[in-house]
This record gives structure tokens, C-alpha cells and sequence, in this order.
């Protein structure tokens, strides 16, 4: 089993206990891919996985699972709130390569101001500075990126698999169950000021994530350029008009 299959079988438990789930259309080709990879002793098949729904306050929940030994294990997972809601983006970058694990879980902001951070950011402090002893900072990371995480930005680097498969999903699980909170407390933005401002905001999260995927090499090699570009820019990381529920 994959080391990220727990934690995906997990975070879809606990969304169909919590929320009205439906599912979110998923464009024809982007379901299931597989190729090989390697040559002789070395081949392995790559298995990218998709999965997507949908709730009330959520615009779109996905995840795409990678699947290719021992030595190449993702999970990339996100929760995309609707347009008429504050709420952060929920996000949570797993990945396994043969030198480690690079770990990235977070509740990323949509504003940066001292009400936002009070109101999405303090509250969950408590968690992100109870797994710093056990999970810590991971390095400096890009400075174009900074504006998309917040003070709670869980980023780490651990050697040890079981580190993963404890530590890890137990940061998983917390992350998730307090965005849930946030969830179930969040209430309808009605003002057309600050509904543009969200849009605004929702925009500059996709195309900085869409543009600077740490993905796109990867799948390239697999599956080649023009693949990948529809999957990032059709499925993982596209705005559209959330599909009738």
C-alpha cells in the first residue's frame, strides 16, 4: 500500500461523515494515468490517481494520489472554498522521493491582514507549535511563495518513514478537522467589495500554483508536456464556474 493511502482513505471518511458530499466532475483522461518509468530492474509503473467532490461552502475538493515504488510516493490535496466564503484553501503536499520526505501542510490564506490571521490563522497556532518539536522547520522556501502560507504553515523534512506514518498523519488529521471547523462555523460574505476581493485573491492562489507546480517536471517525464499542462491547468488548478449541485 502506498505510505499516502491512509491518510487520502482518512480525509474521504471523515469529509462524506461531515459534509453533504457530491462529486465534482473530473475531465475524461485525468481519472487514472499510467506509464511506465525505468528501464530493466529499475521499471516501476507510475499510477496517478484523481479524485474530486463537492459541499456546500466548497467549490471543489481534489486530490491527486502518485503512485510509483517505494521510491516516488505523492499526495497532493486541496479544499477549494466557494467564492461567497473567507475561508483559507486547505492544502497538504506529501511527498516521498528516494532522499526523504517533504512534507507541507497548511491552511493558506486568502488575506494577509491582522483580522484574517486572528480570525484563521491564531487558532490553529497551537497546533502547528505542538508538532514543531517532532516535525521541524523544513528550510527556506521560495520568496515568491511566502504570500500563499501562513504563520501556521506546517513544512518539514523528515528522513524516517515511520515519522510519516505517525507524526505526519496525526498533523494531517488535526489540520483537516480544525479546516472542518472553520467549515461548519463560516458564514456567507454578501458585500460585492469583499466578494471581488476573494475572487481576486482565489485568482492569484490558482495562477501562482498553477504556474509554479513542483509537479509539472514529474509529470512531464511520465506522461509528457501537453498531459500535464491540461491536468494542471484543467483539473488541479483551474477556477470554473462551480458545476450545478
Amino acid at each position: 500500500m502506498s505510505i499516502y493511502q491512509p491518510f487520502l482513505d482518512y480525509a474521504i471518511t471523515l469529509l462524506t461523515e461531515k459534509l453533504s458530499l457530491t462529486p465534482y466532475p473530473i475531465p475524461a483522461g485525468f481519472e487514472r494515468k499510467e506509464e511506465m518509468s525505468g528501464k530493466g530492474k529499475k521499471q516501476e509503473t507510475v499510477v496517478t490517481t484523481s479524485y474530486a467532490y463537492q459541499a456546500p461552502k466548497l467549490r471543489q475538493i481534489r486530490a491527486a494520489h502518485v503512485q510509483g515504488g517505494n521510491a516516488l510516493q505523492v499526495l497532493n490535496f486541496v479544499i477549494f472554498p466557494d467564492l461567497n466564503y473567507d475561508l483559507p484553501f486547505f492544502g497538504a503536499d506529501l511527498v516521498t522521493l528516494p532522499g526523504g520526505h517533504l512534507i507541507a501542510i497548511d491552511m493558506q490564506p486568502l488575506f494577509h491582514n491582522a483580522a484574517y490571521q486572528h480570525k484563521y490563522s491564531d487558532p490553529i497556532l497551537p497546533l502547528f507549535n505542538a508538532y514543531q518539536a517532532h516535525l521541524p522547520w523544513g528550510g527556506d522556501f521560495p520568496d515568491d511563495a511566502k504570500p500563499f502560507f501562513s504563520p501556521a504553515f506546517l513544512w518539514t523534512r523528515p528522513q524516517e518513514t515511520e515519522v510519516v506514518k505517525t507524526r505526519v498523519f496525526e498533523a494531517f488529521k488535526d489540520y483537516l478537522g480544525a479546516y472542518l471547523q472553520f467549515v461548519e462555523q463560516a458564514e456567507a460574505v454578501k458585500k460585492p467589495e469583499q466578494l471581488k476581493e476573494i475572487l481576486a485573491s482565489q485568482r492569484r492562489y490558482i495562477g501562482y500554483r498553477a504556474a509554479k507546480d513542483p509537479a509539472r517536471g514529474m509529470f512531464t517525464r511520465f506522461y509528457g508536456e501537453e498531459w500535464t499542462e491540461e491536468y494542471i491547468h484543467g483539473f488541479l488548478f483551474s477556477l470554473l464556474t462551480t458545476p450545478s449541485r
